[in-house]
């Protein structure tokens, strides 16, 4: 459960930088993914998803 909310935190940690960094960044990203049919979006989603299961898988090896 410590890994779980330390990657969380990870996660928060990146999207911050990424928001002060470059503030113009995500709106810019958040239109050009409205613009993708939803099965572009479910399929990267999958694909994304089990790379971070395969990192994981490595990692913990």
């Amino acid at each position: 459960m410590s890994d779980l909310l330390t990657a969380l935190a990870l996660v928060f940690v990146i999207e911050g930088c990424i928001l002060a960094l470059f503030p113009g960044a995500p709106a810019a990203l958040y239109e050009r993914l409205a613009q993708l049919p939803p099965e572009t979006l479910r399929i990267s989603g999958v694909v994304a998803a089990g790379l971070g299961v395969l990192a994981v898988w490595l990692l913990r090896a």
